[in-house]
């Protein structure tokens, strides 16, 4: 089976869709409200006001689930060569099987897992490419066995006859235990050195053939493969906590009305009480139900469908934010996006992270090697020019393209040096000699084309290197190294020394545990590196907690070669025991794991393929541009969403508790204060356009102050905009402004009659007016809520105030032309020529504005935040870089970002000012990367090519 990314399948659709979309508390309200209303009788707002709106919200999430898992599936028809009925035969991948004979070719990837039989190389040697599986390029060695190199004919391996034993289906990447018996010959052991795993890929080697082992999900990489979560971000789950905590509240405001319902019934007999109709029922329980599907408005159902908008149009916004191709490597010029938010639901934790975890290779690197600079003989040659200057990591991006022959030395010294017979010509000829012919690199030629095969790009880009100065590789033999009859003196094997410790790991956490002291726990200017064998012991559940204790006390964490599987097993870890939020980037196949367990999953669009993306909640296009992501998108969403849910909540409690104070003056008896129509489109029209522009255009402060100050990054991290305290302090706010804008107009109308006619007033009347100034104070109050105006939000305040008007006017005279709303007929004549209603509209909406005012100015004036500093400067239209701004302990907040904006800045070494510099003291070299303890020693490999004869067919 493919390595599927996919959070579906046909079967599981609906039922795990379903569990996500009920999992929030909403929704799970919701229906049961629409159950509940499917009782005769029963709702005072009909059967299908909540049911139609639910089916209807949970149809479009079904169809963006749809569409997104399908992008994320990967291709199912990849095609490899299979040995049958004497001829090799094309088939697909999932109609591979064990103990299948799979020939692969040059450049291809892996199928399954299989054992190597024979390849196009020396001594059945191959070279893979095992970046999908640990993240590594550079080039691996496997070797089949000298049994079986020979057979390399069809008629060979048709006649090729045994049996295969090996150990259960593990997730170990390194380790294969296994026998080959072949008929009348002993039998032989084998090691992971004879085995190719699928994903990796083949490379530097014509083709190779193996027998199955293991294939689908009983594979290596399978194992190490986890399933796609269900992400839900802290903002949602406080948001389904604080709705639950609501829903309660609604059943005690139920509850107190239906107690007060049979309180006033038993205080007002049918007899007492003879020109009251009495239809309404006096059970108790009938009477719960009525109220519950009265107040169910006190928790938005447009809530939903607000959110879904905003955050697809913020993905969208995200996605538009495009980069100039200039500012790309070559190799990512078709890849011309800076962010692109592929899950909508992960625009909230993008905002609160706290750890971060990154693949290297790849990711932090672009893992291109050139040629560019030197030093011999004291004499540094090469050139990069202005290195005066700080750059960023986009100012190195446009390098010369990773082709066959490039090179990025430009230093024309070097050749003069030599040409005029320099004091150091021979030294420098030595030098360049050695270049060409002291590696493992095996040249190849196609048509005129000389190609180098490098087990790592670090060998490739000094051959390359060598031959853009003239000296040239052209050929290997097991004697020699043909470079203008330049004989082979020696070969060098570019092995470092690495060593890791495999024993007593739980001694070496105690020891250092021990050693931090107090500091455990704490961080400390320290870091920890493990490799992956190690951390196969650390992870263990005895040594687990000391390990993560460890590493929490350090500032970077290292691990080295480490499978996909231990990737997420760090993550999952972290995100448990530590209750933060977490984002993993990564650029491969192998590194899906730890995107899928993280809250965050980055994919960065590289040379190893599209697995990551495909499996991320955002893909870019380099790590630079993760600054951007964070600091600006992550904030500005967090800061959208979290005002647009806390409005959406204010504006509903507001409005649907003045229902509950209503019901005091009615005698609980169900009665609505407003008219049907009006509150049905409460939320879908006269107060739908604030929360949309409070979560669409609205910012905090500019771009280029949030880089300026990652400081304001802190009040999304650390959630202080949106938590229990914040929430229920709207919600509070919402109340008072809600007594203020029943009581006031009911006690002013109490008093005479408002009409020199001497018509009277209907509880109708009272709530026109009541309903206006309801209004007017939530778009005023979303303008106090707005930081950064534009025309959208000025067409949202005023244009929504001056919409109700109109439509109450218009709705007024409907009635008899049209046959609805009877009751509405002359309203708003009536209310509009009540001087109490003009009075009214300055002075009730202004007492409610007026205290949250007073509020936030004295909290202003008290204790100023730094969001508040800037914002002020930006108001003030000063620059808030020229002033000086300070945190609690006095230090300069400009200093300190200036440090942090270099975070994400790459500043080159201070060599190489002039084109060629005497120095001394300076330790520049190389680092060189090759796979350690391999089955074949380099030496061996160079002494077993001689690439002047043609290589065997099949």
């Amino acid at each position: 089976q493919p390595h599927d990314t996919t959070k579906y399948g046909v079967f599981t659709f609906l039922p795990r869709f379903l569990y996500e979309q009920i999992r929030r508390a909403a929704n799970a309200f919701f229906l049961f409200i629409a159950l509940m209303q499917q009782i005769p009788d029963v709702s005072p707002t009909g059967r299908y006001t909540t049911l139609v709106p639910l089916i209807f919200i949970l149809t479009v999430a079904g169809i963006k689930e749809i569409i997104e898992d399908y992008v994320s599936r990967t291709d199912t028809a990849r095609q490899t060569q299979l040995l049958r009925n004497g001829a090799w035969q094309t088939i697909i991948w999932k109609q591979v099987a064990v103990g299948d004979i799979v020939k692969v070719t040059n450049g291809q990837h892996l199928p399954a897992d299989m054992v190597i039989v024979s390849s196009s190389e020396p001594q059945a040697m191959c070279y893979t490419e095992t970046s999908n599986l640990d993240g590594e390029t550079n080039l691996k060695i496997r070797q089949g066995l000298t049994h079986t190199a020979g057979l390399q004919s069809l008629e060979e391996l048709m006649g090729l006859s045994g049996r295969l034993e090996c150990e259960e289906p593990n997730r170990h990447l390194y380790d294969f235990t296994g026998t080959l018996r072949l008929d009348n010959q002993n039998a032989v052991p084998l090691g992971p050195d004879q085995v190719l795993l699928r994903g990796a890929q083949l490379r530097n080697t014509q083709w190779v053939v193996g027998i199955i082992v293991y294939t689908g999900h009983d594979s290596k990489l399978m194992q190490n493969s986890t399933k796609a979560p269900l992400k839900r971000s802290n903002v949602e789950r406080v948001t389904n906590v604080q709705i639950l905590v609501l829903f309660c509240i609604l059943l005690v405001m139920a509850l107190v009305s239906s107690i007060g319902a049979s309180i006033w019934n038993k205080q007002h007999t049918e007899e007492a009480c003879w020109y009251l109709s009495r239809d309404i029922s006096t059970n108790f329980w009938y009477n719960l139900l009525t109220f519950i599907i009265l107040y169910n408005n006190l928790i938005p159902i447009s809530l939903l469908v607000t959110l879904e908008v905003v955050k697809f149009t913020q993905a969208l916004f995200i996605n538009w934010v495009r980069t100039d191709t200039r500012t790309h490597p070559p190799w990512l010029e078709r890849l011309n996006q800076s962010e692109l938010c592929t899950d909508i639901l992960s625009l909230f934790p993008v905002s609160q992270v706290k750890y971060l975890f990154s693949d290297k290779t790849g990711t932090l690197t672009c893992n291109v090697m050139h040629f560019k600079k030197c030093t011999i003989a004291g004499i540094t040659y090469g050139h990069f020019p202005d290195l005066d200057v700080d750059r960023s990591m986009e100012d190195f991006s446009p390098l010369p393209s990773s082709s066959l022959n490039s090179t990025e030395f430009d230093d024309p010294t070097l050749i003069q040096n030599i040409e005029k017979n320099h004091p150091t010509s021979a030294q420098i000829c030595e030098f360049l000699t050695m270049m060409a012919v002291c590696h493992t690199v095996v040249p190849e030629r196609e048509e005129d084309q000389l190609i180098y095969q490098a087990s790592s790009p670090d060998e490739g880009a000094l051959v390359k290197g060598a031959k853009g100065l003239g000296f040239v590789f052209t050929a290997r033999t097991p004697g020699s190294v043909i470079m203008e009859a330049v004989s082979v003196v020696c070969v060098l094997s570019f092995t470092p020394s690495f060593s890791c410790p495999h024993q007593a790991t739980r001694a070496t956490l105690t020891a250092h545990c021990t050693s931090l002291g107090d500091s455990l726990g704490k961080e400390n200017e320290l870091a920890l590196i493990i490799d992956g064998q190690t951390l196969k012991y650390a992870l263990s559940f005895e040594l687990r907690q000391a390990f993560l204790d460890l590493a929490l006390s350090c500032k970077a964490v290292i691990c080295c070669r480490v499978s996909p599987l231990q990737k997420s097993e760090i993550v999952d870890m972290v995100k448990k025991h530590v209750k933060a939020i977490t984002l993993a980037i990564g650029d491969g196949a192998n590194d899906v794991g730890m995107i899928q367990t993280a809250h965050v999953g980055v994919g960065i669009s590289g040379n190893e393929g599209m697995q990551a993306t495909n499996s991320s909640d955002y893909s870019i296009a380099q790590f630079s541009y993760l600054e951007k992501l964070l600091l600006v998108h992550g904030a500005w969403s967090y800061n959208r969403v979290t005002k647009c849910i806390l409005y959406c909540f204010y504006k509903n409690v507001v409005l649907y508790i003045i229902e509950l104070w209503f019901a005091f003056v009615n005698g609980f008896s169900g009665q609505i204060l407003f008219e049907r129509w009006c509150i049905g489109l409460y939320n879908v029209i006269f107060t739908a356009l604030p929360p949309f522009t409070l979560g669409i255009f609205d910012r905090p402060c500019s771009q280029q102050n949030m880089l300026r100050f990652p400081q304001l990054y802190r009040i999304t991290q650390n959630a202080e905009g949106f938590n229990t305290k914040v929430f229920w302090g709207h919600c509070i706010n919402a109340l008072i402004h809600s007594i203020i804008l029943f009581w006031f107009p009911l006690k002013v109308l109490e008093h005479g009659n408002p009409f020199n006619n001497g018509h009277g007033t209907d509880y109708l009347f009272v709530g026109n007016m009541v309903y206006t100034y309801v209004v007017v104070t939530v778009c005023l109050k979303a303008g106090m809520e707005t930081t950064a105006w534009t025309r959208f939000s000025h067409l949202a305040v005023w244009g929504s105030m001056i919409l109700w008007m109109l439509f109450f006017t218009v709705y007024s005279a409907f009635w008899p032309s049209i046959p609805i709303a009877p009751d509405m007929q002359g309203q708003a004549s009536r209310v509009m020529q009540c001087w109490h209603f003009w009075l009214g509209l300055v002075l009730v909406p202004a007492a409610c504005l007026l205290k949250d005012f007073a509020w936030n100015a004295g909290r202003r004036t008290v204790k100023k935040s730094l969001l508040e500093e800037v914002q002020e400067l930006e108001a003030r239209a000063v620059d808030p870089g020229a002033a000086v701004l300070r945190d609690a302990s006095g230090r300069s907040l400009n200093e300190r970002a200036h440090l942090l904006t270099r975070v994400f800045r790459k500043t080159p070494s201070n060599v190489g000012r002039k084109n060629s510099v005497q120095q001394s003291n300076v330790s520049h070299g190389y680092a060189f990367s090759q796979e350690e303890h391999g089955v074949v020693s380099q030496s061996q490999v160079c002494r077993s090519y001689d690439t002047t004869r043609q290589r065997p067919s099949i």
